[in-house]
This record gives structure tokens, C-alpha cells and sequence, in this order.
């Protein structure tokens, strides 16, 4: 959550190619949409505080420098998954972000429903947003 700036229309997009932080643009007609899904998901949130959820994983450096921030609002993921699953690494039972192969499945979904023959993914959108922008 506390890598979009509306302020700066910005997002900032962490451990990409080669594991690197960018920033890129935040899209005028996605602030809305956004706003919109921020509020579903600051529910859920609040849901999870009140039943003792654990809080969401952070890396261990992170972890170990601000142990308290698994359980801020800024430090939750923007498209959290719908369930709860164990941790295999700790055992814990938390909540983590929607799985990449989840996204790409409901996208070629979404391409199929809209009539779309090529092949599409979150890549193929990212390279397609560029190309845009140019």
C-alpha cells in the first residue's frame, strides 16, 4: 500500500528485473479504481486485526529493524490473496499477496471473455503500457 503516491501519480514497483526498486507512472483513470479497491482491502485488513490474523510476512532485515510494521496499513500488500495459507518457512498461518499465476490466469481469462485470440499476461500488458507511454 505505501508504494502508491496519488500525490505524485506515482508507483513504485520493488525487487523487479534483477532486483531493483523503479518507480513508474500511475495512470489518471486508475485513481479511482484504486481508491475504490484501497477501501476493500483497508476492510479486510481491519477484519483480519480483530480475529489476531498474524501479521503480513516482511523480510527478515525488515523484520528485524521494525518489527511492528507486519501489522501497519502502509506495509500491507495492494492485491492481498482472498485466503489465508501457512508460511512454509515459519509455520505461520498469515495472509500474503495474490499469486502471479493467479493474475495470469484471470487476465488471459478476462482476454478470452473480450474476445482477445493473442496470448496475454501481466507482461505483455507491462511491455504494452510502455509502449503506450512512448
Amino acid at each position: 500500500v505505501k508504494d502508491l503516491d496519488f500525490g505524485r501519480m506515482t508507483v513504485t514497483v520493488r525487487g523487479g528485473k534483477g532486483d531493483k526498486d523503479r518507480m513508474t507512472v500511475l495512470p489518471e483513470r486508475m485513481v479511482f479504481p484504486l481508491k475504490e479497491h484501497l477501501v476493500r482491502i483497508k476492510a479486510q485488513f481491519e477484519q483480519d486485526r480483530r480475529e489476531k490474523v498474524p501479521p503480513v510476512y516482511l523480510p527478515p532485515a525488515l523484520e528485524r529493524k521494525m518489527p511492528n510494521a507486519g501489522s501497519q496499513w502502509i506495509w500491507q500488500f495492494l492485491f492481498p490473496s482472498s485466503n489465508l495459507s501457512m508460511d512454509p518457512r515459519s509455520g505461520i498461518t498469515r495472509r500474503f499477496h495474490y499469486h502471479a499465476d493467479s493474475i495470469n490466469r484471470n487476465i488471459r481469462n478476462a482476454a478470452r471473455l473480450a474476445g482477445i485470440e493473442k496470448r496475454v499476461s501481466s507482461h505483455v500488458l507491462r511491455h504494452r503500457f510502455a509502449t503506450h507511454l512512448l
